[in-house]
């Protein structure tokens, strides 16, 4: 094990293995073996990376530069990005086994986002106010709302950071990031870049690590004032707890049963594309998977036919190799998950038109897999999986679909396929989601708001509006006459 390659913690602009010494393997999900180390962090580790980032807030190396200085080192950041992309991508495909093709072409991306955020740090605005008050001169302005935990997953780490990372930054807050203790080498590598950048030391610290010794005593600290989380339901619950101790506003970006709906004047092959982008991109492995597929029933067996056509064609393989089109999952917990669901479905009456098994191969490979459920009770359209697992139920007119749509605990997001505009506007605007794609899928910008309803959280990341979740409002008063401040005594 020492012979793999190994990761540090970065806290205060310092390398570090932790306060305790503690590491853990981290696995590459196409072979099932280890291929590197990283360093843990303890308490102490959080304690000093949240001291770091008080110190910087106040320190006039970060305090005082100009909004437009901020800017221009998110834009250093974003270049950087884009200039290691395929370094970065290499490292985050070893470790979550997701496509190279993604994981590269993603990380460039993400450069646009930084960018974007580069180019708000210098219109953060405030407002003179018409007051109501005679002689009374009221202005407020937008300060940083101050140290930020940013707590992200594996499954889309470079571009879930930027969501918060950005605009954070751009408000002039202070961050730990925090990554997940499943596949955290890109963002521990990550951090080299925000180094370069010249981003003063504590502006930003990267750890790792479990619940009790790194999330816990994070979301919990009194020195936080600000939680951004992507995570599950039922983690957010505690950080939402966790928030109670010391009041920090608090975002989450949760997950999601998304719903696609296909109406009977849909072009079939957008739709099928939309449905395979949305089920087996990613290899399921993201919180917009459109995983509850709702088909008019008249074109039920065209699109089912269709479908089949396209996933034969699959390529499942080494998701290093620029030939394969369907990779591992990044543990094997969620192949045990998924063929506990599947099973369950099947017990329900599920019809499995193909795929339904892991793949006989070292690895973490499920094969692609089409399940016709027999009602909307179905485990599989009820789970989320994050499993290359499409599930299809039909509807026989639009009130029905988009009951079906809403009847679910998450609300992240949907999608709508027709060519009768009318419908597209009607429908999208009674799904209970945060956002909804019509006659596309999975597209994202730094410049379009993303965020959910329900168990699929609150606050939003991306667009204009998420860097005002990164400040205050401060209101000043000015008496602007030359008389003395009345007696308040005197009531007039």
């Amino acid at each position: 094990m020492s012979q793999l390659p190994h990761f540090q913690i970065y806290i205060d602009g310092a390398w570090t293995d932790g306060h305790t010494g503690q590491t853990m393997a981290t696995q590459n999900p196409a072979t099932g073996e280890d291929w590197a180390t990283f360093a843990c962090a303890a308490p102490q580790d959080v304690d000093r990376a949240i001291a770091a980032a008080r110190r910087a807030l106040n320190d006039p190396a970060w305090r005082d530069i100009s909004q437009t200085q901020r800017g221009k080192l998110l834009y250093r950041l974003a270049e950087l990005i884009e200039d290691n992309a395929q370094e970065l991508g290499r490292i985050e495909t070893t470790d979550s086994g997701k496509l190279l093709a993604e994981t590269s072409s993603q990380t460039a991306y993400v450069g646009d986002y930084y960018r974007y955020y580069a180019g708000l740090a210098d219109k953060i605005e405030g407002a003179v106010l018409p007051i109501d008050k005679p002689d009374m001169h009221v202005f407020t302005r937008r300060e940083p709302i101050g140290v930020v935990a940013a707590i992200v997953p594996w499954n889309a780490q470079m571009f879930l950071t930027a969501t918060k990372l950005g605009p954070a930054l751009a408000a002039g807050c202070t961050v730990v990031l925090k990554a997940s203790e499943i596949a955290p080498a890109p963002m521990l590598a990550f951090a080299r870049l925000i180094e370069q950048a010249g981003f003063p030391a504590g502006v930003v610290s990267v750890i790792t690590g479990d619940a009790e010794n790194c999330a816990i005593p994070l979301t919990r600290h009194p020195d936080v004032d600000r939680i951004a989380f992507t995570g599950g339901p039922e983690t957010a619950r505690h950080v939402v707890r966790n928030s109670a101790e010391n009041f920090a506003v608090t975002s989450l970006e949760l997950g999601g049963k998304s719903p696609i709906l296909v109406f009977e004047d849909a072009d079939l092959e957008g739709a099928a594309n939309g449905l395979i982008a949305g089920n087996f991109g990613a290899s399921g492995q993201s919180c917009v998977a459109g995983s509850r597929g709702l088909v008019h029933r008249p074109i039920l067996e065209q699109l089912i036919a269709r479908i089949k056509e396209k996933a034969s064609h699959i390529v499942v393989g080494d998701p290093m190799d620029a030939g394969s089109q369907l990779g591992p999952l990044c543990t094997a917990a969620q192949i045990e998950k998924t063929v506990a669901t599947l099973t369950a479905a099947k017990a329900q009456g599920a019809t499995i038109h193909f795929g339904g098994e892991p793949l006989a191969q070292a690895g973490n490979y499920m094969a692609p897999t089409l399940v016709e459920c027999a009602s909307t009770d179905t485990e599989t359209l009820k789970v989320e999986m994050f499993a290359p697992v499409m599930s299809l139920i039909p509807f026989d007119n639009e009130e029905e679909a988009i009951a079906i749509a809403n009847a679910s605990t998450f609300g992240l997001g949907s999608g709508v396929f027709t060519q009768n505009l009318a419908r597209a506007h009607r429908v999208s605007a009674r799904l209970k989601a945060g956002i909804c794609w019509i006659n596309t899928y999975r597209a994202v910008s730094p410049i379009a708001p993303f965020g959910g309803y329900n168990q699929s959280g609150y606050g939003r990341e991306a667009g204009i509006d998420a860097i005002h979740e990164y400040t205050r409002t401060k209101t000043t008063w000015i008496n602007t006459s030359d008389k003395p401040m009345a007696n308040p005594f005197v009531m007039r």
